[in-house]
């Protein structure tokens, strides 16, 4: 939803004929689109709820037989009906995330069990694509192309921000066979690299800002990068324990990088 809201603000902001289209971009972005990802991770992973959470919907019998998967393919044919109303590029934007959802989940991809693919693929779904919807929406168009470079980059961000919901289960994946980053890498080494992946795209935004002459902008984002990397310090001490702490505090740093950006590459406008 707040990749979503940085799209429509670097596309402009909405007069009040387009208020409609922002709050049905925002009903597909979120309940739709994410919801269905939720209803399709949650029929995939029955069986295992019903070991560890049998008392969510599926496993405890409230939604009986195959009513699971059947809410999942009902969302998703809704979330494309909204998506086709709202326009060809957004239409796309919303099948990309929709594959991608059924590929984190189902059978044979199921990238959720391998870190590289499956954290690759949501991070795309929360930050890339709503917020090429989001200017999509508002530009009834394909988004300019400092756009679509901002959303890429902080998608690659995001990457490492998945790996830090990986650290509180490494026993458990290990167990069940899921190859997550700490699992695969340990968890010290991909923590570091976590880190990194975060960090990196950033610096390239700066630099960016800075040749598209936004300079104040481009200094705003260098130190809210600046207090991550002394957040980053202390979570390396305790990758495990702090997982949770740095995502609510280094990545809220984060996501106001991206609406500085935004604001960044908002269209001028002429009297």
């Amino acid at each position: 939803m707040w990749a979503f809201g940085c799209g429509v603000v670097s596309a402009g902001w909405p007069s009040l004929d387009q208020v409609p289209l922002a709050l049905a971009g925002v009903l597909l972005a979120g309940p739709l689109v994410c919801g269905t990802s939720q209803a399709v991770n949650d029929w995939f992973d029955r069986h295992v709820d019903a070991i560890n959470e049998p008392g969510r919907p599926i496993p405890s019998g409230r939604i009986p037989g195959r009513w699971g998967l059947y809410i999942a393919i009902a969302w998703t044919l809704v979330s494309l009906a909204v998506a086709w109303a709202l326009g060809p590029w957004v239409l796309l934007a919303a099948s990309v995330g929709l594959l991608l959802a059924w590929a984190y989940s189902a059978p044979p991809f199921r990238l959720k069990g391998n870190g590289w693919w499956g954290n690759a693929a949501v991070a795309v779904c929360y930050e890339g694509l709503p917020w090429f919807t989001g200017a999509a929406v508002m530009a009834a168009a394909l988004p300019d192309w400092r756009i679509l470079a901002l959303a890429g980059l902080y998608s690659l961000g995001a990457h490492g921000i998945m790996t830090l919901n990986d650290f509180k289960a490494v026993e458990g994946d290990r167990r069940m066979g899921v190859r997550s980053l700490p699992v695969q890498m340990g968890v010290a080494p991909a923590a570091r690299f976590a880190c990194a992946v975060m960090a990196l795209p950033q610096v390239v935004v700066v630099v960016l800002l800075m040749d598209w002459g936004r300079p104040w902008h481009a200094a705003v984002v260098a130190a809210l990068l600046a207090a991550q990397g002394l957040l980053m310090l202390r979570f390396l001490t305790r990758p495990r324990d702090l997982a949770p702490w740095y995502n609510a505090t280094g990545t809220s740093l984060y996501v106001l990088g991206m609406l500085v950006c935004a604001f960044a590459v908002l269209p001028e406008v002429t009297p």
